[in-house]
């Protein structure tokens, strides 16, 4: 088999004015934004930290345990939001360019607060709030540095235990067998035992499997909802609003039993 990446690409996706000023537009307003759902996650954390009768210390021992189980967590929330349309149709910014460079890792939704939601288990284990954010700084600034096609594939034994540039692009690609793949935060282990794990073994298509063709800030970062709200209008059964909500990305009633026709 022909493996791609052996060697850094020196044809990279590159850079292009326009994707780079959308990326980086959306990227301040998420920065912004983040300060209110952080200090709204942190309030919520405080709250039932007090109310659980657990207590984790915070020591050079146990802080790397305590990294590990953040980023068990971020493995499933990353996975969830790429496997339910509503979390979906936040997490669908991050995805939303053609090109694959460090603009693009700061191309975040304005709307992810759902994703603090997966760490209440660690803040009910006991583990103090302030970790936990501490915690999830740490796993986003490890990613910065994925976001690049000019990194080859590195060793197999960093490529089987870490999250690497190789491994993101399969994630970020939106062909055939790298749909849905390598969710992993700092570590690649966990999509390894859950069967969620890919090999770069061909040129990623980045982008979405169907683009939406625009450098507006706010229609990146808002389209997914505008198509569930269109779809929801649409439906005819509350079975089907709940399929469009809660239903994998794409889904649709099978004909003849949901919306009405020239509605979905």
């Amino acid at each position: 088999m022909v493996y791609y990446k052996l060697h850094p690409d020196e044809n990279a996706s590159g850079y292009s004015v326009r994707d780079t000023a959308t990326s980086l537009s959306v990227g301040l307003g998420a920065a912004l934004v983040d300060v209110l759902y952080k200090a709204l996650a942190l309030a919520v954390f405080i709250g039932l930290y007090e109310l659980t009768p657990l207590r984790v210390e915070v020591t050079w021992l146990t802080f790397p345990l305590i990294l590990l189980a953040q980023d068990f967590c971020y493995y499933w929330m990353h996975r969830e939001h790429h496997l339910v349309r509503v979390l979906w149709a936040s997490h669908v910014v991050h995805h939303s360019s053609v090109r694959y460079n460090f603009s693009t890792a700061v191309r975040q939704p304005w709307t992810g607060l759902t994703s603090q939601l997966f760490f209440i288990p660690l803040v009910l284990a006991g583990v103090p709030p302030w970790a936990v954010l501490v915690c999830g700084g740490i796993n986003m600034l490890s990613q910065f540095w994925l976001h690049t096609d000019r990194i080859g594939r590195l060793p197999r034994v960093i490529e089987k235990t870490v999250n690497t540039p190789s491994s993101h692009r399969v994630h970020h690609a939106s062909q055939g067998g790298y749909l849905d793949r390598n969710f992993g935060g700092i570590l690649m282990i966990w999509d390894r035992v859950f069967g969620t794990w890919a090999e770069e073994t061909e040129q990623p298509r980045y982008g979405l499997t169907k683009d939406i063709d625009t450098f507006n800030p706010l229609r990146v970062v808002s389209h997914e909802y505008a198509a569930i709200g269109r779809d929801l209008a649409g439906a005819a059964t509350w079975r089907d609003r709940a399929g469009f909500l809660l239903a994998r990305p794409g889904w649709r009633p099978a004909p003849g039993t949901g919306s009405r026709p020239g509605e979905t």
